[in-house]
């Protein structure tokens, strides 16, 4: 289901034979250890970009080589169907989360700045949304920035913060004004060798091993005023423009994975048996792997509908959070039922179904909770 959909021509076919390469080559034989190392090595950022797997959708004015969102997509789909949630989830945040914001409102001189080097892997960046008492309330955030002359002094802590170990700069949402409600906080951008910015620990988590995971900490982080991303007070609008993005780009992350999971359980089916027969013979079997692949075909045509928009800048949060919703639950239900397929080896690490599992939990929850997309949804009604 992966290649040879209308949604994609023949130079994205062609871009997927790369990426299904590189996922060979630089990630197979290192993912175990990093898995166990909770990091990859930096050299994988480096490998990414000779490859052309970083910022991909960047106009060839900044480095990048000009594709549109389908590109973003074949990574995602391919590293993710491969299995290797975590580097595939360090390239996204990465790819299809913040050089977006860039993108979309960076002055030329940052983008100048930034851009190249996200391309050629120098900079690997993060976004700090989540703090420790808030989830998705981003309006509760309480990191704040204040002006003095020209300069920002940031004071907060934030969480689970991907590439946090990693990054070398980092989008901070930030509380630029006490009075101003969502009104009050703006984006920043935050060089991570600037005195009073701290790492905290890279966070032990049940999946997405490789994947680093962080704490960060500001104590009086200064930068100059023209580290604001787009207008003072604007963040809210910002990201209410760039999450629709985020959740397609979760949505696509779920489908890979649960076709992977599909694909190999009906592999394991076939040669697993009991009673004197194979386990794929059984009406049971049958049936709930029936359901499986009649979800995944709607759920593969819906992302492609969503893509399609998004392309031509008309996915709405409405879209994106439908996508999201459907494709995270529909993976945590048939990933589940793949696991009790494989009986007690499901719950073995040393197979990948297990792993799978692990992986597919965070997905109702980053990006946005279930709970939300269903409000936003809701008010749509």
């Amino acid at each position: 289901m992966l290649a040879q959909r209308p949604i994609y021509d023949q130079e994205h076919n062609l871009f997927r034979d790369t990426v299904r390469r590189f996922a060979a080559e630089e990630i197979a034989p290192h993912f175990a250890r990093w898995e166990e190392a909770g990091i990859v090595d930096r050299s994988y950022w480096a490998k990414g970009a000779e490859t052309g797997l970083l910022c991909p959708q960047v106009p060839e004015s900044y480095g990048g080589l000009g594709g549109d969102f389908r590109f973003n997509a074949v990574i995602i789909e391919e590293l993710w169907y491969a299995g290797f949630a975590g580097p595939a989830a360090d390239f996204s945040v990465h790819n299809d989360v913040c050089c977006g914001y860039l993108m979309s409102y960076g002055t030329e001189e940052q983008k100048q700045k930034w851009l190249p080097r996200m391309i050629s892997g120098e900079t690997v960046c993060a976004i700090a949304m989540t703090e420790p008492g808030t989830g998705s309330d981003l309006q509760g955030i309480r990191t704040r920035a204040m002006r003095e002359g020209d300069e920002y002094v940031i004071s907060g802590q934030k969480t689970f913060i991907s590439n946090g170990q990693m990054c070398d700069l980092v989008i901070v949402v930030t509380r630029t004004n006490r009075e101003g409600g969502s009104r009050g906080m703006s984006l920043i951008l935050v060089e991570t060798d600037r005195p009073g910015f701290r790492r905290g620990r890279n966070l032990d988590k049940l999946g997405h091993l490789s994947a680093d995971t962080s704490e960060l900490f500001f104590d009086d982080v200064r930068v100059p005023v023209e580290n604001l991303l787009g207008a003072e007070g604007g963040a809210m609008a910002q990201l209410m423009t760039e999450l629709p993005q985020e959740r397609l780009t979760i949505a696509v992350q779920s489908m890979a994975a649960a076709q992977k999971a599909y694909d190999i359980t009906v592999d394991y089916v076939r040669q697993r048996t009991a009673f004197g027969k194979a386990i794929a013979e059984m009406q049971n079997t049958r049936f709930k792997l029936a359901d499986i692949k009649a979800e995944l075909a709607v759920g593969w045509a819906f992302i492609d509908q969503c893509l399609a928009k998004h392309v031509k800048h008309e996915l709405t949060q409405v879209d994106a959070s439908m996508a999201k919703l459907w494709a995270t639950e529909m993976q945590g239900r048939m990933v589940d039922q793949c696991v009790q397929f494989f009986g007690g080896y499901g719950f073995m690490r040393e197979y990948e179904i297990c792993r799978l599992y692990a992986d597919a939990r965070v997905m109702r929850i980053y990006g946005g909770a279930s709970e939300i997309m269903r409000e936003l949804i809701s008010r749509s009604l």
